[in-house]
């Protein structure tokens, strides 16, 4: 099932990836039935924000709370990758968790979409989600 994207909202994750440079930047995705609604940036308190990226858990806390109380749901997370490839890496594997959220990577100019597949409690890896950028 494709992925709805604004294109407001891929404009904006390339301005933020472009910002953070060498750094990964990253957030939340909020939304339904497969139709992101807002992008919202976190910061990026990995010890190595150059190679690896994690959202501030005070920003994941807030965002459960308020869909909790009846605000948009979390529909997944979205990072850039500096060194330009637009896949899931090793280390993204590594993180990921087995909740079917979707994840959106920045890089080379592009924003991609992925689903992590699990295997039990474990990611083994990712399967690619059509994107379809609107307006």
């Amino acid at each position: 099932m494709p992925l709805h994207l604004s294109s407001n909202d891929r404009k904006q994750l390339l301005h933020w990836a472009a910002g953070a440079g060498q750094n990964e930047c990253c957030g939340v995705l909020r939304g339904r039935d497969q139709k992101v609604m807002a992008v919202q940036w976190a910061a990026n308190v990995a010890a190595d924000p150059s190679r690896n990226f994690e959202i501030d858990p005070a920003a994941l806390i807030a965002v459960h709370k308020d869909a909790r109380a009846g605000g948009m749901p979390l529909l997944g997370y979205f990072h850039s990758h500096p060194n330009g490839l637009a896949c899931p890496s090793a280390s993204d594997i590594a993180q990921a968790a087995p909740d079917g959220l979707i994840w959106l990577i920045i890089a080379g100019g592009a924003v991609t979409a992925w689903q992590p597949i699990a295997l039990g409690a474990h990611v083994t890896g990712f399967t690619p989600v059509p994107l379809i950028v609107e307006g």
